[in-house]
């Protein structure tokens, strides 16, 4: 593995939490192959750091064997993402002084792409289980990978990325599925889910009421894609609206797909508190495979 070193900054880097965990390995595999599709460098990040309020005391020494310890962890990591995608650049970093989360939030600033595991131990423990994990999806300034069990027993490509699609903000998310589609060579699917109206009691919606509903959001999500498609013609893209749960339909729909795109929106000023959103929650937890969630500012 290259020496660790800082790496080129801005778009050049996928950087990834390690720490040894089968999880943290299936982020690895795949941030490697995220950073072979872009030609960038494979940043490895592995966090020792204590609790700030912890009430053992730390030396020195159990610092130096902290370091050691992940220095081990990420060599053994290096071997397994050039095995897994020969030729990749690939940097080390072991954080001894800072917190799994405040590291990949820290590193999402001039990132092109963050990856996490669910879950692992050691350094990253808790991802994606509490509030750490929420910390890191909330507060992540960049795309975020998160890779789950759907990458367990091996990855099966499907050859289609799906976007989930709500209103103009977001077409950050939209257009990362667009590049993500060309990266590899596959299909893209945006799908725009909307509620049915609402009546009282039992009352049905009157047919002509639902169809101008169903209008409206077909409208709406051809006009959302096709000012982006015009840009990345070489995608074949699909756009459907569907009524329902949004959170229901993207996972549902995310069975057939490699990747999961969805926008975090990240209200101006920014209130106190997790502000990740139930649906984007929901697919976290829930989703058929991996998911990118791509902040976009609203408010």
């Amino acid at each position: 593995m290259n020496d660790p070193s800082a790496a080129p900054a801005a778009e050049g880097r996928v950087v990834v939490g390690v720490d040894g965990s089968e999880p943290s390995l299936r982020a690895l595999d795949m941030a490697a192959e995220e950073a072979g599709r872009r030609g960038a460098t494979l940043e490895l990040v592995y966090s020792a750091g204590w609790p700030r309020r912890s009430r053992v005391p730390v030396t020195a020494a159990d610092t130096e064997r902290m370091r050691v310890a992940g220095a081990a962890v990420l060599d053994d990591a290096g071997q397994r993402a050039h095995e897994h995608v020969p030729g990749l650049r690939i940097v080390a970093q072991v954080h001894t002084e800072a917190l799994a989360d405040d590291v990949l939030v820290k590193a999402s600033r001039t990132a092109a792409l963050t990856v996490v595991g669910t879950r692992g131990h050691g350094g990253f423990a808790g991802l994606l289980v509490g509030s750490v994990s929420l910390r890191v999806a909330t507060h992540c300034q960049g795309p975020l990978l998160v890779v789950g069990d759907s990458r367990k027993s091996g990855a099966t490509e499907r050859g289609s990325v799906l976007v989930g699609m709500h209103t103009q903000s977001d077409e950050p998310a939209l257009r990362f599925g667009f590049e993500e589609s060309a990266r590899r060579d596959a299909s893209l699917r945006v799908l725009h889910v909307w509620n049915q109206p609402r009546m009282p009691g039992r009352l049905q919606v009157p047919p002509n009421e639902a169809k101008k509903a169903r209008t409206a959001a077909a409208e709406q999500v051809n006009k959302l894609v096709d000012p982006v498609a015009k840009d990345h013609p070489g995608v074949e893209v699909s756009a459907e609206e569907q009524g329902g749960s949004p959170a229901a339909s993207l996972i549902e729909a995310s069975r057939a797909a490699d990747v999961l795109v969805t926008a975090v929106h990240r209200r101006r000023p920014r209130r106190l508190g997790l502000q990740l959103g139930p649906v984007a929650h929901a697919v976290l937890h829930h989703a058929h495979c991996p998911v990118v969630l791509v902040p976009t500012s609203v408010g």
